[in-house]
Parts: C-alpha cells; sequence; structure tokens
C-alpha cells in the first residue's frame, strides 16, 4: 500500500515545482529572486524600502546623479563648473542649481556667486551672476511659485559701520540677505537684510541697544562674532507657498528663522507690513532659544536644510531639519508640527513640537547634509561624509548607500519613478 501511493506523490510534487516557475517567479523556498545589488549598498530591506530614485549632489563637485535602490546610477549629470552647493532637478527635467564663479574676491565654505538653469542637454537656459566685493551669492536657491528665483547672499558690512550700530568686532562681518530675481527681466524684485533687524545689548549709548529677551524678533548681532567674519552662515532656504513665509536654516546660530515673504522691498527693511504686520522682523524662530535669551530646550547644534513637508507626503506643513550635532558628534534628524501663529512671545517656550524623530550612533557629520520625507512615510536622510540612509517611521533602517571613498554629498532629493522630472529624462 505504500508503494502505491507514490505515483499520486509525484504527481503532487510536479504540479507544486511547475506552479513555481509561474509568472511570480518564485524560489524554491518561495522567496523573490534577490535582486542585484552595489557593493555601495550597506542595507537593502525590501519588505521597507520605497522604490524611488535619490538624486545624489557631490559637495561642490562637477556632477550630481540619479541613483537606484540597488545603488546604481541610471542618469548623471557632467557639469562644466563647480557647485556651490545647492542643485535641484525642475519638473520639466531642467536642473537649477548655485555655482561658483571664478577667482571670488571672498568667499566660505559653500560660496557660489552664479545661479543657473540648465536644460536637459546641459545647455545653460538662464544664468545670473551675483559677485562682487560686497556680496556674494552662495548656497542655496529656490524656484518660486511665481516663476521668480530666490537664493542666499553673504552681504558685507564694513567694520566701521559694524561698529558704529554696536557690533562687538574688530573687522568687516558678512550677514545675510535675500535676494528675489525675476528671469525674465534679470530684475531683482525683493530683497531683505538681515542687518535691518539686528539688537545688541552690549553698548547702550549705541544704535539697536535693548534687552534681547524682550524683542525675540530682533537678531543679537553679537551672538557669534568670529575671525573670518561669517558670523551667521545660513545654508538653506525653503519657502511654504501656504503661509508665503520663508524657512531660514541659520548654522552659526544654530537655529531657523521664518520671515514674511509678502512683503515689499521697503517693508522687508522695517518692522511693518505684510500680511503679519512684522515687515521683516523674524516671525518665528526655533531650534536655539539661547539667541535672544529665552526659556525653552536647546535642540539645534549646527543645523541644515529645514524643509516643508508638502502634502504628497506624510507629515503635511510639518518641518523636516538635519540637526548636525557637533557637540556629541552625533546628529539628528527632527521632524516638528509648527505652531498654528508664527508669532514669539517673551519668557515663554516658543519651540515647536517634535513629532517624529531618528539618530544613530553611526549618524554623524558636522557639516552640510540633510533629509527628506518620502511618500511611503520613510525618511531619506543624507549624511554628508557617508552617503544615505532610508529609514522607516519607527527607525527601522530600510536601506543605506556608502558613497565611494573621498566623495562628500551636501544634500539628495527623493523622485519617484513617474515624476514628471523623471520620465522627461527618458529613463
Amino acid at each position: 500500500m505504500t508503494y502505491s501511493k507514490l505515483p499520486f506523490l509525484i504527481l503532487i510534487l510536479t504540479l507544486f515545482f511547475t506552479g513555481c516557475n509561474n509568472d511570480d517567479d518564485f524560489s524554491i523556498n518561495n522567496q523573490p529572486d534577490p535582486i542585484e545589488l552595489s557593493p555601495n549598498v550597506e542595507v537593502y530591506n525590501s519588505n521597507l524600502v520605497e522604490n524611488s530614485y535619490v538624486f545624489a549632489i557631490e559637495n561642490g563637485g562637477t556632477k550630481s546623479y540619479l541613483l537606484n535602490k540597488a545603488g546604481f546610477k541610471v542618469y548623471e549629470w557632467e557639469l562644466d563648473t563647480r557647485l556651490g552647493n545647492d542643485l535641484e532637478i525642475l519638473p520639466d527635467g531642467r536642473l537649477i542649481g548655485m555655482f561658483k564663479v571664478d577667482d571670488p574676491i571672498f568667499t566660505f565654505g559653500g560660496g557660489g556667486g552664479i545661479v543657473k538653469i540648465l536644460n536637459i542637454d546641459g545647455t545653460v537656459d538662464w544664468e545670473y551672476e551675483y559677485a562682487s566685493e560686497n556680496y556674494i551669492a552662495h548656497h542655496d536657491v529656490e524656484l518660486l511659485p511665481n516663476g521668480n528665483v530666490m537664493f542666499l547672499v553673504w552681504e558685507r558690512i564694513p567694520m566701521n559701520e559694524a561698529i558704529a550700530t554696536g557690533v562687538d568686532t574688530d573687522h568687516d562681518i558678512f550677514t545675510e540677505t535675500l535676494i528675489e530675481v525675476n528671469p525674465t527681466s534679470n530684475q531683482i524684485v525683493w530683497e531683505w537684510h538681515s542687518f535691518d533687524h539686528i539688537i545688541q545689548d552690549q553698548f547702550p549709548a549705541l544704535p539697536n541697544f535693548g534687552n534681547l529677551t524682550n524683542n525675540p524678533n530682533l537678531i543679537n548681532i553679537n551672538y557669534n562674532i568670529i575671525d573670518n567674519g561669517d558670523i551667521m552662515h545660513a545654508n538653506g532656504i525653503d519657502h511654504d507657498p501656504l503661509n508665503n513665509v520663508i524657512y531660514i536654516s541659520v548654522n552659526y546660530y544654530s537655529e531657523v528663522w521664518v520671515i514674511d515673504h509678502s512683503t515689499t522691498t521697503a517693508q522687508a527693511a522695517t518692522s511693518e507690513g505684510g500680511n503679519y504686520n512684522k515687515g521683516g522682523n523674524l516671525l518665528y524662530r526655533f531650534g536655539n532659544p539661547e539667541t535672544y535669551n529665552n526659556v525653552g530646550e536647546r535642540l539645534f547644534y549646527n543645523n541644515h536644510f529645514a524643509n516643508i513637508l508638502e502634502n504628497n507626503v506624510p507629515g503635511n506643513g510639518n518641518v523636516l531639519i538635519y540637526m548636525n550635532g557637533s557637540h556629541i558628534e552625533q546628529s539628528t534628524v527632527y521632524e516638528f508640527e509648527m505652531p498654528s501663529a508664527l508669532e514669539l512671545t517673551p519668557n515663554v517656550n516658543n519651540e515647536p513640537t517634535v513629532v517624529w524623530s531618528f539618530t544613530d550612533d553611526d549618524l554623524f557629520y558636522g557639516r552640510i547634509s540633510g533629509a527628506v520625507r518620502l511618500q511611503n512615510g520613510n525618511t531619506l536622510i543624507c549624511e554628508g561624509d557617508f552617503g544615505f540612509w532610508e529609514v522607516s517611521p519607527l527607525g527601522e533602517i530600510a536601506w543605506k548607500y556608502s558613497g565611494d571613498d573621498g566623495t562628500s554629498f551636501w544634500r539628495c532629493y527623493n523622485y519617484n519613478l513617474d515624476d514628471s522630472a523623471i520620465t522627461d529624462l527618458g529613463l
């Protein structure tokens, strides 16, 4: 009787293994065949990773590329000019970026001087040079919904002028400015100067003297006087179209400033006007209440890339930022829920609510870096001297990519496979 069942068992086994060779392409242990991974990929969790592209921007380099999650380059751009630093793919496949001028009269890390929009074939569609002995464009650039281009600028304040306005310095200083240009006319249509909104508490007989705590909307100009004069070193801007405000990541103040973009240029130089009637004063700030002697926990010790989560990803309206963590040599990515009213009150904890964060013993770089949110809820992190992490909302590591030796990355952006920015590249 035992032998009589053998043909039936053979038939069952034959049907089973035949079924395993169908279009589902299962191996004998019912697991999908493994994909080929680049040696650069250190972690790949197929159950967690999002199938999208990473736009890798080499820091100050002449090339950027799209990576798939297998770790291979699927598209690469060779640039004629070194970056200084930001580069993004626009929805039509063109690039917008900050590039370095030849022989700048002054510069610091992240200096640029030229903003360019490049066509898909690499030719220049538009460029705008903003560099002289007294100012230079740097770090970040943003294409606004109105078609204008906004970028960060270092502005020289001569030593004598700085001293006369209450700055404790023996050299020129360089403060932050925002410039908005109409690329059709090449005219500056809006500007904001941080030096118009300063306060100091050291010299009662000089201008701008006041109590820091009672004036949270003003910038303590003496917070960080350093030898080379680069006292603020902003490194990122992001525009919130819903509220028409601009977030500025200010690295050497270890905080984020929020200013009103609805003002005129004349109003932006004052403390009145605009949708919030604060002129160009800070509407809101967070990350380091020590800068204005306020209560609340300091979370930032150097920071990069405050960016607003848009409505196509989880966390819509929240702000994501990479906190470099120079004080403990460990970086943290924070997600904040912004208060419903962007306002500052003296002697009150004005800090936003942390709704998510991620850190790891192996996550640290004291410069550059950033993070963006993916459609599936994961967060893509650029650790500047290493490469990229993708982590789940629960903090599980879905993917890790290590750059080649000697390569550092300014930032990363995420693009879905069906984004128009990608489909126009013909991938």
